[in-house]
């Protein structure tokens, strides 16, 4: 770099473009992700850190520093105005700013001013992005938020899986409610609920003593699990219908899991219609001819129910719900007509 300071004045000429009193040389604003490891930038990137005349940065403490650093390029901390930086381009100079967290919007506002006034000649703008984010990349940012609350929040450091279990619970209900509702903006939100309590609780299981594990641990376990059963997208096994995938899935299950029973694995905790359905279809898919339990009274009733809808391809607990939902309608109508009768 052939420039080591910064006081609205070339220093020198670039190595790539000879300097001349017309050029109005040229301002790139190159953008980081921190959800990327530092120092992994793009070729272009590079490129331009390398060819340009001034390396700019107005925060000493960036991340990228002693990485750019490391690889040669000087980097000045400076946080020079739009037209001191238009002011230093001039004679055909190449200036690279690396953008802080925040964008560089004072910074880059000057400069739209200025274009938009008509009253300088400006350098060529480019903005570049040196790294970006991948698909998922957000989920980096809940992690460093769950780490500073459970660090730092009076009642989020003090909760244990025990005590977060039944918002799990209270979660999970919202978020099915969500989808019957059909609200997306509402099954957005309570996926993300859902999602804070997966990395709540993987949170606390690192501070375990005996058999910490982290969200890492969890990601790697469901990532395995998914690639293993399904070996009909991973392997050379074929499936072609719902039924075979299902199929693959329950017979490397019960490998996995050493299961002498269909039954196992099935919790006892869920509810009524759920419990009953799925028991009917493990006996269904497993090819067992087992006859329902005869008896009085409503319990067996809704038995026979669920196993008949399960047979049907309906899921029970959804019908009963639908058909609730329906009831309630049915109950707000006649209040909201009663009362319009008592007005009368």
């Amino acid at each position: 770099m052939n420039a080591t300071s910064f006081d609205g004045a070339p220093d020198a000429t670039g190595p790539d473009a000879p300097a001349t009193s017309t050029d109005p040389g040229r301002i790139v604003l190159l953008t980081t992700s921190h959800r990327v490891a530092p120092g992994l930038l793009s070729w272009p990137a590079w490129q331009a850190l390398r060819g340009a005349d001034q390396v700019l940065c107005a925060d000493g403490a960036h991340p990228q520093l002693p990485y750019l650093r490391e690889a040669g390029i000087t980097v000045d901390e400076a946080s020079p105005t739009a037209q001191e930086l238009v002011d230093a381009c001039a004679g055909g100079r190449t200036l690279v700013v690396v953008a802080t967290g925040e964008g560089e919007p004072r910074l880059t506002d000057g400069l739209a001013r200025l274009a938009g006034s008509g009253r300088i000649q400006m350098p060529d703008l480019e903005l570049l992005p040196a790294s970006y984010d991948l698909p998922g990349a957000r989920l980096l940012d809940l992690v460093q938020v769950m780490d500073r609350i459970r660090a730092e929040c009076p009642w989020s450091s003090q909760q244990t899986h025990k005590g977060l279990a039944k918002y799990g619970i209270e979660e999970a209900y919202e978020l099915v409610e969500a989808i019957e509702e059909g609200d997306r903006d509402e099954l957005r939100e309570e996926l993300g609920d859902v999602l804070l309590q997966v990395v709540f609780h993987a949170r606390i299981a690192e501070e375990d003593e005996d058999a910490p594990f982290s969200i890492d641990d969890v990601a790697g376990g469901i990532v395995a699990k998914l690639i293993h059963r399904h070996p009909h997208v991973f392997g050379d096994e074929t499936a072609t219908t719902p039924e075979e995938v299902k199929e693959h899935w329950l017979r490397t299950k019960a490998v996995e899991k050493r299961r002498t029973s269909v039954t196992e694995g099935i919790p006892l905790g869920q509810p009524g219609l759920a419990l009953a359905a799925k028991l009917a279809s493990r006996v269904r898919t497993a090819g067992l001819d087992v006859e329902l339990p005869r008896g009085e009274g409503v319990g067996y009733e809704l038995l026979r129910t669920a196993a008949r809808a399960e047979a049907e391809g309906v899921d029970p607990e959804a019908a009963l719900r639908a058909a609730a939902r329906a009831y309630r309608d049915a109950i707000r109508a006649a209040e909201g007509s009663s009362g319009a009768d008592a007005e009368d």
